[in-house]
């Protein structure tokens, strides 16, 4: 289905057209006419789906038939990263609008917050915020909620797991009643039903290939020693064939550590996370979209905040938390229907959670051999390492092991 079918307002199209839009995706093409009816909507779809085009479309085309300018929209995100994205899209899709929007978020200096406020104040079409600076905003009196016609919740099971719900009903509470309700969500967990049953208005539903990695993922993963991630990290960026590259850790503190000992390798990368002033990450981001910044590494909220086109290889250092977690960090590459490659490092200790992810994605993830060089590693025996003692390389003193030693397959070749 072309976006021309939808009806929408001659100027949005050429929007469309000037940016290259022609056929929507299955999202779009599902999502679109639902908002363009006037009807709440709960959207579940993974990421890289065009989940954001699929809402902002149809509100734009809401807002360009209307005469007086003033606040329609609110649109809240877990992330400043993706309330930007989300600010670049519309941008891009109402050049020809003259639609205004500003994103909103924490982490900048006085000067971000009083551009901010100045805009608010000014009069804006639509706001992109993240729940906490969206409230202070609101504690200063510059935001006018009364002429707000749609409310969108973007990635809304990531909103509730950083702990935003209490944030999100205390803003819902400030916009009129009558108003249409976007929810959007790559989880469709009890938390999310229980939201939506409060918010939405009789909402329709659409489910998009929920919790599945994109099919041009090439998954594969390494059974390792934590002293043997980074040599393999130096021996997998050694194939050239690799030129935009992100690095997944699990937390602040292993992406730092893992940014100075790349460095000691040769390896040009740079690191992303909250240490940073605001404008040193949209610096890092804006090389690593242009090509300039090959190696890229974050945690998971980078997973949800980045969308940028032809990453090469995905790389998680650690293995997640959470199944769904997976899903979002493997979602980086092969985007646009485009392909690419993901590789986990197992340890010791995380081959349980690996398993949970293959039990969710219902597929065995090919293990790959080490290089000689790196030596040999753990053998994958997920169902059996539930309380290993500690020790080195091959366990310590085998006497110390409850269990006899691990035998099993260690996995194909390289592809």
């Amino acid at each position: 289905m072309t976006f021309h079918e939808f009806g929408f307002h001659s100027r949005l199209l050429d929007g469309l057209d000037a940016m290259g839009f022609s056929k929507a995706t299955p999202i779009q093409e599902q999502a679109i006419p639902v908002i363009l009816n006037k009807q709440d909507l709960i959207a579940c779809a993974q990421t890289g789906t065009g989940k954001t085009a699929a809402y902002v479309l149809p509100i734009l085309n809401n807002i360009v038939s209307k005469e007086n300018s003033t606040l329609n929209t609110v649109i809240i995100a877990p992330t400043r990263e993706l309330a930007q994205q989300i600010d670049q899209q519309i941008e891009g899709f109402s050049y020809f609008l003259g639609v205004s929007s500003i994103a909103i978020y924490g982490g900048g200096d006085g000067a971000t917050w009083d551009q901010q406020k100045r805009a608010m104040e000014g009069g804006v079409d639509i706001i992109i915020a993240t729940p906490g600076r969206l409230i202070a905003q609101m504690a200063m009196g510059t935001i006018k909620f009364d002429k707000v016609e749609h409310l969108v919740l973007d990635e809304a099971d990531r909103m509730l797991d950083m702990g935003f719900y209490e944030d999100i009903i205390r803003i819902i509470k400030e916009l009129p009643q009558k108003r249409q309700t976007l929810l959007f969500s790559a989880t469709m967990p009890p938390k999310i039903r229980a939201l939506a049953t409060r918010i939405l208005n009789s909402p329709q539903e659409i489910n998009i290939a929920i919790s599945k990695p994109a099919e041009g993922i090439l998954q594969q993963a390494y059974v390792v020693y934590n002293e043997q991630k980074e040599k393999l990290i130096d021996a997998l960026l050694k194939d050239k064939s690799f030129n935009s590259v992100i690095i997944f850790a699990s937390t602040k503190e292993n992406v730092k550590k893992l940014d100075r000992n790349l460095h000691k390798l040769g390896i040009q990368s740079k690191s992303i996370h909250s240490d940073l002033e605001q404008i040193e990450r949209e610096h890092i981001l804006r090389e690593f979209k242009n090509k300039q910044l090959n190696v890229l590494i974050g945690t998971d909220v980078l997973s949800r905040g980045i969308d940028v086109e032809g990453i090469d290889l995905v790389i998680n250092y650690d293995v997640p938390p959470d199944p769904e977690d997976y899903i979002h960090r493997i979602g980086r590459t092969a985007r646009a229907a485009t392909t690419g490659t993901a590789i986990t490092f197992i340890n010791d200790l995380d081959q349980r959670k690996f398993f949970r992810i293959e039990s969710m994605i219902g597929k065995d993830i090919p293990k790959i051999t080490l290089p000689p060089e790196l030596g040999e590693g753990p053998v994958y025996s997920p169902e059996t390492r539930k309380s290993e003692p500690r020790g080195n390389k091959g366990g310590g003193n085998k006497k110390n092991f409850r269990r006899k030693p691990f035998r099993g397959k260690k996995g194909g070749k390289p592809a």
